[in-house]
C-alpha cells in the first residue's frame, strides 16, 4: 500500500493493513524497538538476511521521501547523509541501546515529564509496557530478560536524568565550536 493511501485511510483500515503485513513472513528485519523524533529516528533491528537492515532503511526512507515530496510538491532528498548503524556485540549493549532509544524523547526535551514517555505514541516504549494494542516489535529479546514489564520500566527510568544531562552537555559542546 502506498504511504499516501495508508495515511488517508481510516484508523481501522490502517490497523488491518498493519496486522496483515505483520502476518507475512518475508521480512528483512525484526524490529526490536524504535523511536521516531522530529528530526531523526532510532531503530533497534535484528537482521534476518544479508543486507536486510540496509534494504529496510532504504525502503523506509525512500518511501517517506516520495510521500513528502508528493504531499509538499517538492523534489529531492529529504534525509541528509547516510544512515548510521552500530552492530550490537553484547547482551548488555542490547539492553542499554533499547533504554537509550526509549529515553530519547525525554532526553531531548520532547516530552516534559518522564511519565509522558508511557504515552509517547511514536515510540515502542508504550508497546513494551502494554499500554497500546499494536504489536510492531519483537519485544521478547529485551523483555524476556526481565521478570516483569515493571522491572524493565525501572531499568529504563534509572538512567533518565543522566541521559538528559548528557544531551544538554552534547548541545553545549556543539554550540561552542
Amino acid at each position: 500500500m502506498k504511504l499516501s493511501l495508508f495515511l488517508t485511510s481510516s484508523y481501522e483500515n490502517r490497523e488491518k493493513f498493519i496486522q496483515e503485513s505483520l502476518a507475512k513472513s518475508d521480512f528483512l528485519v525484526d524490529n526490536i524497538s524504535y523511536c521516531l523524533m522530529p528530526t531523526h529516528f532510532h531503530f533497534l533491528l535484528k537482521q534476518l538476511e544479508d543486507g536486510g537492515i540496509s534494504r529496510f532503511i532504504s525502503n523506509l526512507t525512500n518511501s517517506y521521501t516520495r510521500f513528502l515530496n508528493t504531499k509538499q510538491k517538492r523534489v529531492g532528498p529529504f534525509f541528509q547523509g547516510r544512515f548510521k548503524a552500530v552492530r550490537i556485540e553484547t547482551n548488555e549493549q542490547l539492553l542499554h541501546v533499547s533504554r537509550y532509544i526509549h529515553l530519547n524523547p525525554f532526553a531531548s526535551f520532547l516530552v516534559k515529564n518522564i511519565e509522558d514517555l508511557n504515552s509517547y505514541i511514536y515510540s515502542s516504549f508504550p508497546e513494551y509496557l502494554g499500554k497500546v494494542k499494536r504489536e510492531l516489535c519483537q519485544k521478547d529479546m529485551v523483555l524476556g530478560q526481565y521478570k516483569t514489564k515493571e522491572l524493565y520500566y525501572k531499568f529504563v527510568l534509572d538512567q533518565a536524568g543522566y541521559q538528559r544531562e548528557l544531551e544538554l552537555i552534547k548541545h553545549l559542546i556543539l554550540e561552542n565550536r
